[in-house]
């Protein structure tokens, strides 16, 4: 890899996780546990940039918050905010990245291959959440499922119905630039 091309793929982390940032904090209250469009943000980076920049992308985000800046679901930030009720999902992004990023490598980029990554990697960030929501509130099976799955799965599959029709749509013209193949996967 040429210095052009690292300088760019560092500049495009920095976007990326930048573009994290900004909606990450964007978040409907319906509960205990916000809708978020973290994940959503997440299925499509790495869907642009593959799966090891993505998960560095979502790393530095992680890191933003925790160091304080109000980053988090609600604009909420720090060790507090890890240790709340929600802080298995904000390290559950982390898991989520690493299998979307799974999919999109074993599939070649196809998105028919990337939609049940996409899949996966959300029951596996309701798994983090929901679990640590279980430990931080002592709370049973059955009311965790009520409020840290059931009513996201519309949200979360509308989600994944945009990322899998908008991501091959904002890729194919960014493949045109110029140095770009060194940045996008597949």
């Amino acid at each position: 890899m040429d210095k052009k091309t690292k300088v760019l793929n560092v500049c495009i982390i920095g976007v990326l996780t930048a573009f994290i940032c900004v909606l990450a904090p964007l978040s409907v209250p319906i509960g205990s546990v916000p809708i978020s469009l973290t994940p959503m943000v997440i299925y499509l980076i790495v869907y642009l940039v593959g799966g090891v920049k993505g998960t560095i992308c979502v790393t530095i985000y992680l890191l933003i918050g925790i160091a304080g800046l109000p980053v988090f679901s609600g604009f909420g930030s720090g060790i507090g905010k890890l240790a709340g009720p929600t802080g298995g999902y904000i390290v559950g992004f982390l898991f989520e990245a690493a299998i979307c990023g799974v999919a999109l490598y074993f599939g070649k980029g196809k998105i028919y291959w990337y939609i049940p990554g996409m899949i996966l990697g959300t029951l596996v960030l309701y798994l983090f959440g929901s679990a640590w929501f279980m430990i931080s509130l002592h709370a049973n099976f059955k009311a965790t499922m009520k409020v840290c799955v059931l009513p996201f799965l519309p949200f979360d599959a509308a989600k994944i119905a945009i990322v899998a029709i908008v991501a091959p749509l904002i890729k194919k013209p960014l493949r045109r630039i110029p140095n770009m193949n060194g940045v996008l996967r597949f």
